[in-house]
């Protein structure tokens, strides 16, 4: 059984840094792609960043240089660095797994002041 917890989330003010922790357990973790996914109430869940299994990774345009996506699979964990944090940064991060995505987990909330 596939289970994804997120960890890391906070209040922060904007400028500010965090850093997302997702722990994975179930088989094949090191297979396959890994990533994080975002959403507002009312909005539609948006892709962040992903990581394959083969080391290729996708940034959404809106987080280019701000965010790094690592993984360290003997860990089965997966990492969201976020960087100067905006306001519009704020929203329920998801981590998932596979690709397409068939595991999700509950989410850790990070909220951005101005």
């Amino acid at each position: 059984q596939v289970q994804l917890v997120e960890s890391g989330g906070d209040s922060v003010q904007a400028g500010e840094s965090l850093k997302l922790s997702c722990s994975a357990s179930g088989p094949l973790f090191s297979i396959e792609t890994m990533g994080w996914y975002r959403q507002v109430p009312g909005k539609e869940r948006e892709l962040v960043a992903s990581r394959s299994n083969m080391g290729r990774v996708y940034y959404a345009e809106f987080v280019k240089g701000r965010f790094t996506i690592s993984r360290a699979n003997a860990k089965n964990m997966l990492y969201l660095q976020m960087s100067n944090l905006e306001p519009e940064d704020t929203a329920m991060y998801y981590c998932f797994r596979g690709d397409p995505p068939h595991s999700w987990g509950q989410g850790t909330q990070v909220t951005v002041s101005s």
